[in-house]
């Protein structure tokens, strides 16, 4: 039934374009019958009249009528021949037959000869053909020749049956023609169906190959992908993730799989104090971001042993347990030399890499040491991620700007690795990116990683276009897909966060009153002086001085402020080795130095910089303690500083402001969002952010928290694991259809 009915769409066009160029074709075909056989009487008559015409002049000359007469009735006994009419050349009728219609006039004559339309008398439709009877002297009268047209009609009527039949016949014809390669076509393209969803064409080419199929095989593969990303996106903000529902992951579409982070900065660093050693945690968001899903996934963690204790702590395999006392997963320290480190992390890295993907102005510097360097170090790691692996494919996870070549040399050791890079920092422009001289090496070490994760689609967006710009690589831009030699590398946007507190921790933290009071006495303020912090490693790309600056522009606009309003600007010295951080340093004293002395006084400060680490439970002080919150980053793929502020207000006050440059501005649409070049704009809203109301500020406090809280770190790795076990599934089915064809 249902082939019938795919036969019917081929077939009744086909009639009905059939009839129509019958109904079309039958009165084009009398015309140029009537046309045909017209034409055919006027030479008959032209003929005849040429014959006629001696015996007619000489018969007019000696006016012998009877002669004439006899003439014209043996000439009508041709059966297409009617009658005979002889007109003078004054137009007077001579002679004529006895059949000659009466109402025939020579001027009427001629004029129905000029026309094609046959005359109409009692017998039926005739022909009339008017031809001059010469003599030598010239014309001497008109032949008027009536012929019968009525064989016509029938040979018309003959015409459109034989027209009829043809096109019948030929209808049938093309019916039964198309109604056999229909069935023959269904017949193919459902077994072709079928080997689409057994996977051939999908997995592996269609065998035999089928050009026709072709498209049909790529819609299909398109739209698994598509359905792929909807049952990813379902895994959203729906879904409430925390470290049970991630372990609950790995055991059901991971299966267990081994899990290897690698990172740079260790989540833990042994350090000798003159008490002893201590373990004391970096001021990292990266290590912020990563260290709840390790110690959910107990897996291990490979980082460079950055500590001056760390060698005392490990055994003999370089190992320890982390965290200190609960031993939920394993760090594995690798050592760096002085030169290593100074080449690979602060040259390449910091002074290379670093500036070039921040547009914070200050340039980039490449070196060949350095590079060497990176190379090696990168080689490294890749000898440590295989030393460590139980199986041949593990799940790792590589983190950050430090390891662009870590995943190609991982997929040449490894070839069944699922390998997750993910880029903290933001990605440049295509043109930027230009600037470095080994950009063709970098991308081609990242598209090692089975998936290749950035903060922003944005960042995604410029990677993407970067390859197309510098590498040989097929591109699928509605999917994020790159294939480069034959294998895959998914581009995608994963916005990172931080763990939400749990109930145990929250009740551990001290009030908001006791918060705020210990504040005000460790730094001598006054008790009615409102408070916004900053919280940040001094780096240049954190907006430490266009900060300083907006609270200055504060203060000498809205002078009421001054003794009433302060800034705590944590920032724990970094990279001092580099004379960019070292110099930025020093701009940030200074000015600090000069807004204190310009507004400030003896028991007052404006600004109050804290250049020292800060432990995790002095930032939640902080954080507690303040009014304001600001993060001024010039340029920043996320900064989860911001994050950190509004899961430690759980009172639901405070106010966060918030550059519109860093990756966090996307999610935190409630904060107050600024551009922070614009020192005007920054003071404004911190003017805004100290004279909100309370009401506004719950609001704003609320859905911020509600927002922090869904997305959390768990489910930002939960979405990067959901979509490695997709890969790693969609991979093993592959193999299985490869063994099939084979076998």
């Amino acid at each position: 039934m249902n082939t019938f009915r795919l036969q019917l769409r081929f077939l009744v066009p086909l009639v009905l374009t059939l009839v129509a160029a019958a109904y079309l074709a039958l009165p084009l075909m009398d015309r140029l019958t009537l046309r045909w056989f017209s034409r055919d009487l006027d030479l008959r008559g032209t003929l005849l009249a040429n014959a006629l015409s001696d015996s007619i002049a000489e018969a007019l000359a000696e006016r012998r009528r009877e002669h004439l007469q006899a003439l014209f009735d043996r000439a009508v006994q041709d059966e297409r021949l009617v009658a005979i009419g002889l007109c003078s050349l004054d137009g007077r009728l001579l002679h004529r037959t006895a059949g000659y219609p009466a109402t025939l006039t020579c001027a009427a004559a001629k004029q129905t000869a000029a026309r094609t339309d046959p005359l109409l008398i009692e017998g039926g439709p005739v022909h009339v053909g008017v031809y001059a009877v010469n003599e030598e002297a010239g014309r001497v009268a008109d032949l008027v020749l009536v012929h019968d047209m009525s064989f016509i009609e029938h040979r018309s009527q003959d015409t459109r049956r034989y027209l009829i039949i043809l096109i019948a016949a030929l209808g049938a014809t093309i019916a039964m023609v198309t109604v056999v390669v229909a069935q023959l076509s269904w017949r193919g393209w459902v077994s072709g169906a079928r080997a689409l969803l057994r996977g051939e064409g999908l997995l592996t080419p269609l065998l035999p190959p089928t050009p026709e199929l072709a498209p049909l095989a790529a819609d299909l593969r398109s739209r698994l992908r598509e359905l792929d990303d909807e049952y990813r996106r379902m895994l959203g903000p729906g879904a409430e993730w925390s470290p049970d529902a991630l372990r609950s992951l790995l055991r059901t579409q991971l299966r267990g799989d081994q899990i290897i982070v690698v990172s740079n900065r260790e989540p833990y660093l042994h350090e000798k104090t003159a008490a002893g050693v201590i373990v004391r945690r970096p001021a990292s968001g990266l290590v912020t971001a990563i260290e709840p899903v390790m110690r959910a996934c107990s897996g291990t963690w490979i980082a460079h042993g950055s500590g001056s204790a760390d060698r005392q702590a490990v055994d003999q395999h370089d190992h320890v347990l982390a965290p200190p006392g609960r031993g939920e997963y394993t760090l594995r320290r690798i050592w760096l030399t002085e030169q290593e480190e100074r080449g690979y992390y602060y040259g390449f890295a910091n002074e290379g890499l670093w500036p070039l993907c921040h547009v914070a102005h200050v340039r980039p510097v490449f070196r060949e040491l350095d590079w060497m360097a990176y190379r090696e170090v990168n080689r490294r790691f890749a000898d440590a991620v295989v030393s460590e692996v139980r199986s041949d494919d593990p799940v790792v996870m590589v983190q950050d700007y430090h390891f662009a070549l870590l995943p190609a040399m991982i997929r040449e050791r490894l070839p069944g690795a699922t390998i997750l890079s993910f880029w903290h920092i933001p990605w440049p422009n295509p043109e930027s990116f230009s600037i470095c001289p080994w950009r063709r090496e970098i991308l081609q070490g990242m598209l090692g990683s089975t998936i290749l994760g950035f903060h922003t689609r944005f960042h995604c967006k410029n990677f993407i276009e970067t390859v197309d710009r510098n590498l040989e690589a097929r591109i699928e831009h509605e999917h994020s897909t790159i294939s480069f030699h034959d294998e895959d590398t998914f581009v995608e946007s994963y916005p990172i966060s931080i763990e939400w507190p749990g109930a145990i921790e929250m009740a551990a933290w001290p009030s908001i009153d006791q918060c705020r009071r210990n504040v005000i006495q460790r730094l001598g303020l006054a008790p009615d002086q409102r408070i916004a912090v900053g919280i940040d490693r001094l780096d240049y790309t954190k907006g430490v001085l266009e900060r300083m600056q907006a609270v200055e522009r504060l203060l000498a606009q809205h002078q009421e402020w001054i003794g009433r309003f302060v800034l705590v600007q944590a920032a724990a010295p970094s990279r001092s080795v580099l004379h960019e951080y070292r110099s930025f340093q020093q701009q940030v004293r200074h000015l600090a130095e000069r807004i204190n002395q310009r507004y400030g006084g003896e028991h007052y400060r404006p600004i109050h910089l804290l250049m020292e680490h800060h432990e995790r439970e002095a930032v939640t002080e902080l954080y507690r303690a303040a009014d304001i919150c600001m993060v001024t980053s010039l340029h920043d793929g996320m900064n989860v500083v911001c994050k950190e502020f509004v899961a430690a207000r759980d009172d639901e006050r405070g106010v966060l402001i918030l550059s519109r440059f860093a990756g966090a501005a996307r999610e935190m649409t409630e904060a107050l969002i600024v551009n922070p070049y614009h020192v005007e704009e920054c003071a404004a809203a911190i003017q805004r952010a100290l004279t909100m109301p309370e009401p506004e500020q719950r609001e704003r406090m609320a859905s911020l928290r509600m927002t922090v809280r869904e997305f959390n770190v768990y489910r930002w790795a939960g979405r990067m694991l959901t979509d490695a076990g997709r890969l790693r599934l969609r991979r093993r089915i592959e193999a299985r259809v490869q063994r099939h064809h084979v076998a």
